[in-house]
C-alpha cells in the first residue's frame, strides 16, 4: 500500500529553529497525531505538509508526487480537490448562512452534500441560520462539515475542536475517524489534548527540534 503523504527530511526556522530532518508517512486509514508545547512548530509542519508553506529543506509528496515542484495552479487544485484543512478559527463566510457555507464546497468540488454528515455533527437544525447567529460550537461543527463534504483525501486538522465541550469534541472526532476508514482516506491531526490524540494510530511529540514517535 502506498503512502497518501511522505515527507523526507524536513527543515524548518523562523528567527529559530523549529525543527530539523524531520520525516513520516501517512497511509490510507490511518491517523497521525502530533502534540506539543505551544511554539514547538506543530502548526509549521501541518502548513508545509498540506501546501501552504515550503520547507527550508526536505521534500513532501502527496500522492506520489513532489508538490513543491508544481505551480502555484496546481497546489489550489490540490487544496481544493484532494485534501481538506482544518483550521481552529473557522473561516466560515459571515453573510451566508450555515447550509450556503457547505453547498459552497459543494459546487466548486462537485460532490454532492451529505445529509447524513449534517445529522451526524448534530447541525441539522442550524442549517438555515446564519453564521452569525451560531455558536462557536456550532459554527466550527458547520466548518468541518464543510471540508468533509469536499471528500479529502487527507485531512489535516489544527487543534480542530479547540472551540468544543469534551463531550462534543469526542463525538465530531469519531465522525472524522469513521470518515478516513470509510473513504480510504487519512487524518492528520495537531492538538493539544492528549485524549484526543491517543485516538489515533500514531501519536508523535514535537519538541526540541525533533519528532518523537509516543505510540
Amino acid at each position: 500500500m502506498k503512502p497518501l503523504l511522505e515527507a523526507t527530511n524536513i527543515s524548518h526556522a523562523f528567527d529559530y529553529p523549529l525543527f530539523s530532518n524531520i520525516s513520516l508517512s501517512l497511509y490510507p486509514k490511518q491517523s497521525i497525531a502530533i502534540v506539543g508545547v505551544s511554539g514547538s512548530g506543530k502548526s509549521t509542519l501541518l502548513h508545509i505538509l498540506a501546501t501552504l508553506l515550503k520547507p527550508q529543506r526536505g521534500v513532501v509528496k502527496l500522492f506520489g508526487e513532489e508538490i513543491y515542484q508544481k505551480d502555484q495552479k496546481k497546489l489550489l487544485e490540490i487544496r481544493r480537490e484532494k485534501i481538506g484543512i482544518v483550521f481552529q478559527s473557522h473561516y466560515l463566510f459571515k453573510g451566508f448562512s450555515a447550509y450556503e457555507n457547505i453547498e459552497v464546497a459543494s459546487l466548486l468540488t462537485k460532490q454532492p452534500i451529505d445529509e447524513e454528515l449534517i445529522e451526524r455533527f448534530d447541525i441539522a437544525r442550524v442549517m438555515q441560520k446564519r453564521v452569525t447567529e451560531l455558536s462557536g460550537g456550532e459554527q466550527q461543527r458547520v466548518s468541518i462539515a464543510r471540508v468533509l463534504t469536499k471528500r479529502p483525501q487527507i485531512i489535516f486538522a489544527d487543534e480542530p475542536t479547540g472551540n468544543l465541550d469534551k463531550k462534543t469534541a469526542l463525538q465530531v472526532m469519531e465522525v472524522m475517524f469513521a470518515y478516513i476508514k470509510e473513504r480510504n482516506a487519512s487524518l492528520f491531526l495537531v492538538t493539544h489534548d492528549m485524549q484526543l490524540a491517543n485516538l489515533c494510530n500514531i501519536v508523535c511529540r514535537l519538541e526540541n527540534e525533533t519528532l518523537r514517535k509516543l505510540s
